[in-house]
């Protein structure tokens, strides 16, 4: 009979799981170990010493990060000996360097000053070391202080197995020891690409962000948890606000989909909120100047001309511009506005220039435009298949994401892209396609498959139609003719093709590369029935995931801004449709055409026949 493995921590026990280290046990039973150089997820080095504890047996202190705990283990967390000893330690980082809070931006929120007032220490009994090396401050955004670094290689660690950005690593040797970037560059001339991931580990002073320094401490702050403006990731961020002035943004910790982690954007793309030049008042335009003028007066003014040109000329004359970079009410009251106040289907955003072709073909497929799975599923794929998308660039925490599980292993990369994006460092297969010939690799692929019988022939049978008219499309699209079309070379179309068809689960993954194109909605289906063929449609870690260019182009086309549905894709021209929001909103006679696209507009407004747009 098996019994269940245990560990006894400062005389009580616990269950012990599989790969569990004595730190790991601690935490997941709230016990507070003390560390330094320790990230969680990340390869433990206990070189800081600070997580020691006193194993029963052991004739050494063990560090509690790298010491796997075993049935029966014995562990004092808080005895004398390891109090001493992290006293000890804790001297000598403070005798290290400069470690004056006084001027130091991490004062109130420094692991090792909480640390020395923990354990009490009050004398350093040792010299202070003199600063090595300069600091640097040649770039716009991360300052680097030598002189109070630790050295405890948590920077080091974030930079490459969080981000996998491998920018910096250590240089030199003994008491030269340093942090260096691409052989002891300027962060400006190295690799790095300031997402600040070494900031937000930084246990001390040794790291800080430029645009943030001397604007406030950690306790004139309050934190205001939002969602970042830029790409479609979602991320959660912290800002941290003064005096009703945002003077800097965190990753929030601990929640999806970014878990703390930020891209350059995400962590320093603010100063927009307190330039000069934003307008915090309506202007009205007067003879060809524009004055300040108070919110009444504005919309009167918008309200008595949209009215105006109604009467004059219809409703139809008038066009509105919703926004993927405004929230899902925002964009449900600007299709409100325009059917039930203006009388138009005339309302569209910018996801017509960029991903409107994933929502039809997505749409025809799945009956959603939206991810088929949660990005955190990239944890569980076994590979990856990127197309049309500069992942590194456009959505680097979901990069971040993939760069982890090659790396570790876990999942392999195919890259069918005609550029040498950054991704394609990683790629087990890099194929790359002649322009605007992507339904036909995806039909070559699906004929190597089919003809190998690497399709889930219970999945097809059980969940999707259309089999059989999909298998004679492809038949002719074999790996030589689709050579021709693509240039992709035969053999690494069945490469791919294999790869693809034989990982349980598979995920594809793509962006406006395939989408800003006269057959995008077909190259859509054609990633959508490639998914399916291989059953990798509604499993954990497989799916069909386009990479949104703004931060809400999902939300704004959920929430009707388009000229030819309402909210939830309900199609404007079904009379029933038309009834029930008739009903909800009040109003009669909805119109049950299909409004002007965004190009539609700029072309009708050139030929005179839209006279005002609401953007």
């Amino acid at each position: 009979m098996n019994r269940e493995k245990s560990i006894t921590i400062n005389g009580k026990r616990f269950s012990l799981e599989a790969g569990e280290t004595v730190l790991e046990v601690a935490q997941r039973n709230g016990i507070d170990i003390p560390t330094l150089c320790y990230i969680k997820g990340s390869m433990p080095t206990g070189a800081c010493r600070i997580c020691v504890v006193e194993v029963k047996g052991a004739r050494n202190l063990l560090p509690a990060c790298a010491t796997p705990a075993t049935h029966n283990m014995v562990v004092e967390t808080e005895s004398e000996r390891v109090i001493q000893s992290r006293r000890m330690n804790i001297e000598l980082l403070l005798a290290s360097g400069n470690h004056n809070c006084l001027t130091c931006e991490a004062n109130g929120d420094c692991v090792l000053q909480e640390l020395a007032y923990r354990y009490q220490v009050e004398i350093v009994r040792f010299p202070e070391s003199p600063a090595r090396y300069a600091t640097e401050t040649s770039n716009p955004l991360i300052i680097r202080d030598f002189s109070r670094c630790i050295l405890c290689g948590r920077c080091v660690q974030a930079c490459n197995e969080v981000q996998v950005n491998n920018a910096i690593s250590y240089g030199y040797r003994g008491a030269a020891s340093k942090i260096v970037a691409n052989g002891d560059l300027p962060y400006d001339e190295s690799d790095c690409v300031f997402c600040g991931e070494c900031i937000r580990v930084c246990p001390v002073g040794a790291l800080i962000e430029k645009p943030s320094r001397f604007q406030g401490r950690p306790w004139e702050v309050h934190k205001v948890k939002t969602t970042c403006p830029y790409c479609g990731v979602g991320c959660q961020i912290d800002l941290h606000v003064k005096d009703n002035k945002v003077i800097k943004i965190t990753g929030a910790e601990d929640v999806p989909p970014n878990f703390g982690s930020l891209c350059v954007k995400g962590r320093f793309g603010y100063d927009f909120i307190n330039d000069p030049e934003r307008l915090t008042v309506p202007l009205i335009k007067e003879d060809s100047q524009f004055r300040e003028a108070s919110w009444d007066e504005a919309l009167s003014l918008v309200a008595e001309r949209l009215g105006e040109i109604k009467s004059k000329f219809g409703p139809d004359s008038i066009s509105v511009f919703s926004s993927a970079k405004t929230t899902n009410e925002e964009n449900y009251l600007a299709q409100k506005f325009a059917r039930a106040v203006l009388g138009t289907n005339n309302v569209d955003h910018c996801a017509r220039l960029c991903h409107a072709s994933t929502v039809a073909g997505l749409a025809i497929a799945f009956g959603s435009g939206a991810m088929t799975n949660p990005i955190a599923d990239i944890n569980k794929s076994e590979v990856f298949l990127v197309t049309g998308s500069n992942t590194t660039e456009a959505h680097p925490v979901i990069s971040s994401y993939m760069k982890r599980a090659l790396e570790s292993g876990r999942a392999k990369l195919i890259v069918v892209d005609p550029r040498r994006i950054e991704l394609t460092r990683f790629a087990t297969l890099w194929l790359r396609q002649t322009l605007g010939t992507d339904v036909a690799w995806a039909n070559g692929m699906m004929h190597v498959i089919i003809k190998e019988g690497l399709y889930d022939k219970e999945y097809i049978e059980s969940r999707t139609e259309g089999f059989e008219a999909i298998k004679k499309t492809v038949e002719k699209y074999n790996p030589e003719y689709v050579s021709t079309i693509t240039g992709i070379p035969a053999d690494d179309l069945v490469k791919a093709a294999k790869m693809y068809a034989r990982a349980r689960p598979a995920s594809i993954f793509f962006a406006m590369g395939i989408t800003q194109h006269t057959t995008g909605t077909d190259n859509v289906k054609s990633m959508a029935n490639l998914a399916m063929l291989c059953g990798n449609v509604g499993v954990p870690g497989g799916g069909v995931n386009p990479l949104r260019g703004q931060n809400n182009v999902q939300g704004a086309c959920d929430f009707g801004a388009l000229p030819n549905v309402y909210s939830g894709y309900q199609q404007v021209g079904n009379p029933e449709v038309r009834e029930k929001m008739e009903k909800a909103w009040g109003v009669k006679d909805l119109p049950g055409s299909p409004g002007l696209t965004v190009t539609e507009t700029v072309e009708m407004a050139g030929q005179n026949k839209v006279k005002g747009l609401y953007i």
